[in-house]
């Protein structure tokens, strides 16, 4: 959940009032948000340098007011968008309009993809600012917020890059390329002399601030770059803007452009820039537009600031929400939250107007929410359900807390481990072929430790061991828990299975422990060892298996089903896992005994 900053003087000047801490904590839980410190730029750096910092004894005293905003709701990230958001909600103002328009004179801007950009961030979006004024607290939200989008909604800028620009310094039309880094070449932010692009990501190695973002185009064979008529680079995205066009306190038009890896995500992200801050434009609420050709020579024209309807059902509300208000109330409420609505069809339903703002409006149970908020949840009565139901543990939970306390009363030691896993873990390492695992892969995985959801518990226990080969032996581990594998017959293509898994690690295999506790669970899960009765369970002998030692390895046979294997691991896998002394294990699946 993201925290915003506020200076509280300049909030209450805004609000038209003034209130005392405890006043203003009930007005954020009114709202739905939280105010979670009362503190000031000195107090900050008091803590984190010490009273005897210089830049402690400079710091301002000014009061800011630190508030919890819910992680969807962008449009809150920034003092215009927080008090314009509680000014509606107090009644003092109604939402504004907000408005794209073509520029009074001339054509559009224009902000043309070339092909090349498709092998690293084929995405872009532009709108100008026309005739704003900015002062140094303007300035600053305006920087603020373009740092919280791209810690938020642009995932530390890999999915969308927001730069800003002073219009007046450069000219139209302006091209979206990828480069290969030695042939881009601009003097970039804060710098006094050119650099190349390979250049520049050695200089900002170091940086603590855009060391982070590095990466999202290190190893790409070309880098995005934004130049205008003249060829005077804008912006090297998602890196850093150039010097050239930097904005100022003087700066009276600005360009505002958005190149993304998600096109949906740069419109959203552009919409909520420019709506908060157009209202410091000579027209307040209005944009400018600009044409964006793509690669296959189509137009399209940005920013979209659409609005969109939503039919509510008002019994729904009034159900969901534990309440009984007339319809044109529930409208009321709505409208306090900057969602304009109308009663229809004879009050049986509302018509509700959603705004730009609103990206975290995606399903009509949102708008119920807002209806819950501006309500006030302390005023929903208390009510006893309609319904009685006794709560049951699921069979499968009560069969593995009993099995847990067996399992740890044999001397073995339980773990936790990771549902994710890499392909080398599930695959190579115990010797077998990724493609015959049946194993759900990751689409977009953040570290090569977690590419897929692990289809056996032996390789978890394994790096267990291996983090903890210097305590004394002998290591007897065990987990019960999920696996997942691919099944078509589900609905989502994929299903968990309950799996019992048990290592010995000690100077000799120990087999002999393995066999004994296996012989103890099914003593618990009352099976008897017979290989004749259908009901009973017996170990075969099995010699397909590369995770096992030849002539080590058993197939567990249980109810005239296989239910899994045990054995003694093969050299091969123990020195892939880094251990050095001889393990047995055995791995079951416990949904046959349910």
């Amino acid at each position: 959940m993201p925290t915003v900053g506020i200076k509280r003087d300049l909030l209450f000047e805004v609000l038209q009032k003034t209130y005392t801490d405890d006043q203003f904590q009930d007005l954020c839980f009114d709202f739905g948000l939280e105010l979670d410190e009362v503190t000031s730029e000195k107090e900050m750096l008091s803590r984190e340098q010490g009273t005897e910092s210089d830049q402690v004894k400079t710091a301002s005293e000014a009061i800011i007011y630190k508030i919890d905003i819910p992680a969807n709701r962008y449009d809150l990230l920034c003092l215009e968008g927080l008090a314009r958001g509680l000014l509606v909600f107090l009644h003092k103002m109604e939402a504004p309009r907000y408005r794209s328009i073509p520029p009074t004179e001339g054509p559009r801007q224009q902000l043309i993809i070339k092909p090349n950009t498709a092998k690293v961030r084929p995405h872009a979006v532009a709108a100008i600012l026309r005739n704003i004024t900015f002062n140094q607290d303007r300035y600053s939200s305006f920087i603020d917020l373009q740092d919280k989008l791209h810690q938020n909604i642009c995932r530390k800028r890999s999915l969308v890059a927001i730069g800003t620009h002073d219009l007046d310094t450069i000219q139209g039309p302006f091209v979206f390329d990828a480069k290969p880094p030695d042939e881009i070449k601009f003097r970039p932010l804060n710098q006094q002399k050119e650099l190349t692009a390979t250049q520049q990501m050695e200089l900002y190695s170091g940086d603590s601030h855009l060391r982070h973002y590095l990466p999202i185009i290190r190893d790409k064979p070309v880098y995005p770059v934004i130049y205008d008529r003249n060829g005077v680079v804008l912006s090297m995205p998602p890196i850093i803007n150039g010097e050239h066009s930097k904005i100022t306190l003087n700066t009276r038009n600005v360009l505002i452009e958005c190149t993304a890896t998600d096109l949906n995500k740069a419109t959203t992200v552009l919409d909520q820039l420019v709506s908060m801050f157009s209202q410091y434009c000579s027209q307040p609420f209005i944009v400018e537009q600009v044409d964006v050709v793509r690669p296959d020579k189509t137009s399209i024209t940005y920013p979209k600031l659409a609005y969109r309807e939503e039919e509510l059902l008002v019994e729904d509300v009034n159900k969901k929400i534990g309440i009984q208000e007339s319809p044109e109330t529930i409208a009321q409420l709505l409208t306090k939250m900057c969602l304009k609505s109308k009663v229809v069809e004879n009050g049986s339903k509302l018509l509700v107007e959603v705004p730009p703002t609103r990206a975290d409006v995606i399903h009509c149970c949102d708008i119920i929410e807002d209806v819950a908020i501006a309500y006030g949840y302390n005023n929903v009565q208390y009510t006893m359900p309609k319904t009685n139901c006794i709560a049951d543990q699921f069979q499968i939970n009560h069969l593995t807390d009993q099995l847990r306390n067996a399992v740890a009363q044999a001397g073995f030691t339980e773990v936790l481990t990771f549902a994710l896993c890499s392909r080398d873990d599930i695959a190579d390492k115990l010797g077998h072929n990724i493609e015959n695992t049946r194993a759900v892969h990751i689409s977009n995985p953040k570290t090569s430790e977690f590419q897929v959801a692990r289809t056996t518990l032996l390789p978890g226990i394994l790096k267990t061991l291996a983090n903890n080969r210097k305590m004394p032996l002998p290591l007897k581990l065990f987990e019960i828990s999920d696996i997942v594998l691919q099944d078509p017959d589900k609905d989502v293509g994929a299903g968990n299975e309950r799996h019992l898994c048990a290592v010995n690690y000690n100077k000799a295999p120990g087999f002999e422990v393995i066999q004994g506790l296996l012989d103890r669970t099914m003593q618990m899960l009352e099976v008897k060892s017979c290989k004749d009765d259908d009901q009973g369970y017996y170990i075969r002998s099995s010699q397909d298996d590369a995770t096992y030692f030849p002539g080590r390895c058993a197939e567990i046979v249980a109810r005239g089903k296989v239910i899994g294997k045990m054995g003694v691991l093969h050299p091969d896998v123990i020195q892939k896992f880094e251990l050095t002394l001889p393990c047995a294990a055995f791995e079951i699946t416990l949904e046959p005994f349910l």
